[in-house]
C-alpha cells in the first residue's frame, strides 16, 4: 500500500527531476530549498483550489523574505482554513466522533458538518462578529468545540481556547487579553466518575471579559448516545447538574449567576451579553458555508505560552502557515488519509488539541475524549482505540507508564488491528516504556515520539512512515525543519548535548505574539540568546562581532543530534514547567501563592524523572512567626486549584532557608532543576547567585527525593 509520503516523494522527484531514495534525502533537499519544498507541499495538497487564485510563481511568492523573525510566507496568497476541511465534505462516513467520560458517543457526518459550520457562524455573524475579531472558548474536548473553531475560522475571525479544568481568574489572564466578542462554555464536564459544575465559572469568565456581546452556552443535554461501550453505560448521575434528562436554559441562568457574583464578589457588572443555546446557534443548517479568503498571515487563533516568566504570551499562526504545516505533518509524517481514524488524547489548553483537528484536513476520522484518561482504569484509552479502530493514536509517557503499572497487556485484551501507528508526547518516552509497547501491544508497531510545541503547533521532529524506530529517540528531524544541535559557542554537534536550534524559517512559526507591534517579546523569546565565545581566554561582550550571522531560533531544549539523523530530547533547558503534557507557568502560581500572608517567597521548579515519572515541588520561605502547618498547606493548595487549575498543584510544599537569585532578582529556576534532577554537570557561577550557600541545600533535597 502506497502512503502519501511515497506518493509526496515521487512528486518532488518528478518535478525537481532527482531521486530521493532515502529519507535523509528527501530532509535534505527540503531545507536547502525551502521555498520550492514548500511549493510542492501546496501543490500536492491542491491549495490552489481553496485560495482566491493561484499561487504566483517564482520562489519569491513561497517565500519572500527568509529572515527571522518575521519570515513572510506565501505574501500574495488568500485562502481559508476552513475551506481546505470544507473539500473534503463531499463524501460518505463520519469527520467526528465525539467521546465523554460515561460512554456517550456522538457522531458528526462528513455531508452535515458544513451545515453545521455555517449555522454556527451565522449565530456569530448574527451578532456581528466578523473578520479579526475574537471569539474564545472554555470547553472540554467535544465536536462541538470542534465546529465552534472551523465557524470562527470560515468567518476571518481569530479563535483562541482554555479548558475548563483552569478557574475564571486563569482562562481570564490568558482570553481577556485578547479582549473577545464571542464566548462560547458549556455547562461542564465529567471527570474521574464525577460532574464537574462550571456555569458558575462560565458565568464569571462572562464578566471579566469585558467587550463580550455574545455568551454560546453549549447545550450537553441535547447530544443523543449511540453505541456507547457496553462496561461504561449508566455510569451518570440523573440528579447531576449536568444530566442529560432536560436543557438548560442560558438566557436565564447566566444573568442570574452573573449577578449573584457580582453580589457575593463585588463586582459591577454593567450589562451581561447576549446569551444564546448551542441549539439555536446551530439550528439553521440549511445556511450554506460561506468563507472569508484571508491573507496568509492572517490570524487563525492564538494560543498561549506558559507564563514562565510573566504574564502568558498570546502566540498568533496565521492561516496558510498552519495549512501547510499540518497537512505536511498529518499525511507526510503520520500517514493520515481518508480511511484512518485519528485520537489523540488532549485538552482544549494544550496544542495537540488544534493538531488533532488537523486531521480532518487530511480526511481523516478524528475523534475527541472528554474525560480522564485513567477512568474507571487504565484501560479506558485502550478501549477506545479498540471500538473506534484508531490507526493512530497519540498518548503520553504518564499514559503508557500507568499501562504498564497496572499491568496491562493491550495487545491481548482488545482488538488492535488497525493501529498503524503509536504517538507519544508531553515528556521525553523513555526506552523502557518502547520496549513495553513492543511486548504488550504489538511487536511491529511503529512509534513517533515527537516534540515540538505551542511556539509552532507542531513538531520539530519526531517519527515518520517508513523509518525506523529506535528505543529511546525520535526518529528523524521532520520536513523543512533544518534543526541542529548547538554548542555554547554556536558550533554544531553530533553526538554530544546542545541546544536544539532551528536555523531557517518554518511557516508555522508565530506570525507575532499579540500586543507586541514592536516584536521585542518575541525577539526575546526565540532569537535574543547571546552565544559564548569559542574562545574560554576572550570572553564575549557585545562590542565583538556577533558569533552567527542571522538570529536562529532557541527553542529551550537539550537535545542530541545522532549520527543516524536521529534525536534524543533530555529535557528543558529554560524553566518551563510541563506536567501530564500540558505546559505551565511558575509565574501564575507565584501570583497567587505569595498573595497569602504567610508565604514571603515562592520557587517552583518541575524535575523529569525515571519512567516518565514528574515531580513538581514548590519551596517556599515563610514570613517571621508563621510556621507551614497542615492547615496552611491546604489552605495554599486550594487557592491554587481555585485560581488556576488542578495541574498547577504541587505535588509538595516544603520550607526551604532561601530562595536562590540572580543578582538581578531573578529566580534561579533552570540551573536548580537540572540540580534536582540529580545532573551533575551544573555548573552555577558563585558569583551570579545573591545567596551560593543555597546551591548546596537544594542539591542535598534532590539527593534524598524517593521517586
Amino acid at each position: 500500500m502506497t502512503t502519501p509520503y511515497d506518493r509526496f516523494t515521487a512528486f518532488c522527484e518528478e518535478r525537481t527531476g532527482r531521486t530521493f531514495a532515502t529519507y535523509d534525502e528527501l530532509w535534505q533537499y527540503s531545507v536547502d530549498d525551502l521555498p520550492g519544498f514548500w511549493r510542492a507541499v501546496w501543490d500536492f495538497f491542491g491549495l490552489d483550489e481553496i485560495a482566491a487564485e493561484p499561487l504566483a510563481p517564482g520562489d519569491a511568492a513561497v517565500l519572500a523574505d527568509a529572515r527571522m523573525p518575521g519570515a513572510s510566507w506565501f505574501p500574495g496568497a488568500r485562502l481559508n482554513y476552513a475551506d481546505a476541511v470544507a473539500a473534503r465534505c463531499d463524501r460518505d462516513g463520519t469527520a467526528i466522533v465525539g467521546l465523554d467520560e460515561d460512554g456517550r458517543r456522538t457522531e458528526i457526518a462528513w455531508r452535515e458538518l458544513p451545515g453545521l459550520v455555517a449555522a454556527v457562524a451565522g449565530t456569530l455573524s448574527d451578532a456581528g462578529i466578523g473578520e479579526g475579531d475574537v471569539v474564545a472558548a472554555y470547553l472540554p474536548n467535544i465536536p462541538e468545540t470542534v465546529i465552534a473553531f472551523l465557524a470562527t475560522a470560515s468567518l476571518g475571525a481569530v479563535w483562541s481556547g482554555c479548558g475548563q479544568d483552569y478557574a475564571p481568574e486563569g482562562a481570564a489572564g490568558r482570553l481577556a487579553q485578547l479582549r473577545p466578542k464571542a464566548l462560547f462554555t458549556c455547562a461542564g464536564y465529567r471527570w474521574n466518575g464525577k460532574d464537574v459544575d462550571k456555569r458558575a465559572d462560565s458565568a464569571e469568565l462572562a464578566s471579566l471579559l469585558d467587550d463580550l456581546v455574545l455568551h454560546i452556552q453549549v447545550d450537553l443535554s441535547t447530544r443523543s448516545s449511540a453505541s456507547a461501550s457496553d462496561r461504561l453505560k449508566g455510569r451518570g448521575d440523573p440528579n447531576s447538574p449536568l444530566s442529560r434528562t432536560g436543557p438548560l436554559v442560558p438566557g436565564r441562568v447566566v444573568p442570574e449567576l452573573v449577578a449573584e457574583l457580582a453580589t457575593t464578589r463585588g463586582r459591577r457588572i454593567e450589562t451581561t451579553p447576549s446569551t444564546t443555546s448551542w441549539h439555536d446557534a446551530a439550528a439553521d443548517t440549511a445556511r450554506p458555508l460561506t468563507t472569508v479568503k484571508v491573507a496568509a498571515d492572517h490570524p487563525l487563533w492564538v494560543l498561549f505560552s506558559s507564563g514562565t516568566t510573566g504574564r502568558p504570551k498570546g502566540i498568533v499562526h496565521g492561516h496558510a502557515g498552519v495549512l501547510v504545516e499540518h497537512l505536511k505533518e498529518t499525511a507526510l509524517h503520520s500517514g493520515l488519509d481518508e480511511e484512518s481514524v485519528f485520537f489523540w488524547q488532549t485538552a482544549l489548553s494544550w496544542m495537540m488539541w488544534n493538531f488533532q483537528v488537523a486531521g480532518l484536513l487530511a480526511g481523516s476520522t478524528i475523534v475527541t475524549y472528554s474525560g480522564s484518561p485513567l477512568y474507571p482504569d487504565a484501560d479506558r484509552l485502550w478501549q477506545i482505540v479498540a471500538d473506534e479502530r484508531v490507526t493512530l493514536f497519540g498518548t503520553s509517557p504518564g499514559q503508557l507508564n500507568a499501562s504498564r503499572k497496572a499491568g496491562l497487556v493491550p495487545g491481548r485484551d482488545h482488538d488492535l488491528t488497525a493501529l498503524r501507528m503509536l504517538g507519544s508526547t508531553g515528556s521525553t518516552l523513555p526506552g523502557d516504556l518502547f520496549e513495553w509497547v513492543y511486548a504488550n501491544v504489538r511487536e511491529d508497531l511503529p512509534i513517533s515520539s515527537i516534540s515540538g510545541g505551542t511556539d509552532i503547533v507542531s513538531a520539530f521532529a519526531g517519527g515518520s512512515v517508513g523509518v525506523p524506530v529506535v528505543a529511546g529517540e525520535l526518529s528523524v528531524r521532520h520536513l523543512g525543519v533544518a534543526l541542529a544541535s548547538w554548542s555554547p559557542d554556536a558550533q554544531p554537534l553530533i553526538g554530544e548535548v546542545g541546544e536544539l536550534v532551528v536555523t531557517k524559517p518554518m511557516p508555522s512559526m508565530p506570525v507575532r505574539f499579540w500586543n507586541d507591534d514592536d516584536q521585542s517579546r518575541y525577539r526575546a523569546a526565540y532569537f535574543d540568546h547571546v552565544w559564548e565565545s569559542s574562545s574560554p581566554a576572550e570572553p564575549f561582550d557585545s562590542a565583538q562581532e556577533p558569533l552567527v550571522e542571522a538570529p536562529v531560533w532557541r527553542h529551550g531544549d537539550w537535545v542530541t543530534l545522532t549520527d543516524r539523523g536521529s534525536l534524543i530530547i533530555h529535557g528543558r533547558s529554560d524553566a518551563t514547567l510541563n506536567r501530564h503534557g500540558i505546559r505551565m507557568g511558575s509565574a501564575d502560581i507565584y501570583e497567587v501563592v505569595e498573595g497569602i500572608d504567610e508565604i514571603a517567597e515562592a520557587f517552583v521548579v518541575g524535575v523529569d524523572g525515571p519512567d516518565g515519572a514528574y515531580w513538581m515541588p514548590m519551596f517556599v520561605t515563610l514570613v517571621p512567626g508563621a510556621e507551614l502547618t497542615d492547615e496552611l498547606i491546604a489552605r495554599v493548595a486550594g487557592e491554587v486549584r481555585t485560581r488556576l487549575s488542578p495541574r498547577h498543584v504541587p505535588d509538595e510544599i516544603i520550607v526551604a532557608p532561601g530562595i536562590p537569585h540572580t543578582r538581578t532578582g531573578k529566580k534561579l529556576e533552570v540551573p536548580v532543576t537540572a540540580i534536582l534532577a540529580g545532573r551533575d554537570n551544573v555548573n552555577v557561577d558563585p558569583k551570579s547567585v545573591d545567596d551560593p550557600s543555597l546551591i548546596d541545600w537544594y542539591r542535598e533535597r534532590g539527593a534524598v527525593h524517593a521517586w
